[in-house]
């Protein structure tokens, strides 16, 4: 009986995954706002470093949202992100960390 249990638990766990991975879509605008102009506080030590602001989609619109320091990850950089031209408009891809 518990394993039927836990093999139902795994299959609904996996179907809601690759829903919610489904929902996933592209935003597109016609025109890419402006970042505002932000004064970069002082790094809390030499080890840290500054993730730029970026546009979250938020409500049906996009919102700002400020940098901030940290300590990187080991054998990774970080990618800032940045808007991509393409059919439509313009749409913003995400910072992330990629492996050295």
């Amino acid at each position: 009986m518990k394993k039927i249990i836990v093999k139902g638990l795994l299959i609904f766990s996996l179907l809601t995954g690759i829903s919610e991975v489904s929902h996933a879509q592209r935003v597109f605008v016609k025109i890419q706002p402006v970042a505002p102009v932000i004064v970069r506080p002082a790094a809390p030590s030499p080890r840290h470093v500054w993730i730029e602001g970026e546009w979250a989609w938020t409500n049906n619109n996009y919102v700002w949202k400020p940098g901030y320091w940290i300590e990187p990850r080991p054998h990774e950089v970080w990618i800032t992100g940045h808007w991509r031209r393409a059919y439509g408009g313009w749409n913003w891809v995400p910072g992330h960390w990629r492996r050295r």
